[in-house]
């Protein structure tokens, strides 16, 4: 499997503001109303298990063309609930989650999913690729190493819901063979309109 190398560069940006109230964040409110973070188990129960609409994503849906585009629906000091919207050919970086845990839900279209390993040797290496569709679960543990995207050949387009705990504030991106990460991207200075 191999992803179109165009899409190198990581900008989070958010292409249009969100209502702020829709059945999805009061959804996601009454979850984080238990005030305490949730661990990997529970984000991915629960994801799994939140009745989705059209009519729920509809107001989080826009796609950019350069790279994917990411809708925040709901943030709380314990977790943070997302929405990409991906092109055929966009995908991440190679990265980690820099100590939250994330579980995906696919929406709708094909999500490709790369995971990697430490070697102490090699440094940084391929471990597996999986494919997911959609109705399909993901979940990244800590320290997991991974890249994810819409591959070329899918010919649509993809939605994905992220849910995060606690809630992104960097990735470390990392390349084949390097033995520490290469980079690391902030994202607490991205702030959409909700």
């Amino acid at each position: 499997m191999s992803m179109s190398d165009a899409q190198t560069n990581y900008t989070p940006t958010v292409i249009s503001a969100q209502p702020a109230a829709s059945a999805l964040r009061t959804q996601a409110e009454q979850f984080a109303a238990r005030g305490r973070r949730p661990d990997l188990p529970e984000i991915t129960s629960w994801l799994q298990q939140l009745p989705l609409t059209a009519a729920d994503l509809r107001p989080y849906i826009g796609f950019k063309a350069g790279t994917y585009a990411r809708h925040r629906v709901f943030r709380s000091e314990q977790f943070e609930l997302l929405l990409l919207c991906w092109r055929p050919g966009q995908r991440t970086p190679i990265h980690d989650h820099n100590g939250s845990y994330g579980v995906i839900r696919v929406c709708s279209g094909i999500l490709w999913e790369t995971m990697f390993t430490m070697d102490e040797r090699r440094g940084l290496v391929y471990q597996t690729a999986r494919e997911w569709t959609g109705g399909c679960i993901t979940g990244a543990d800590i320290p997991d190493i991974h890249q994810i995207g819409n591959p070329d050949v899918s010919g649509q387009d993809l939605i994905t819901l992220h849910l995060y705990a606690p809630p992104l504030g960097s990735l470390n991106v990392y390349k084949l063979g390097s033995t520490e990460s290469t980079s690391t991207i902030n994202l607490n200075s991205w702030n959409p309109t909700i």
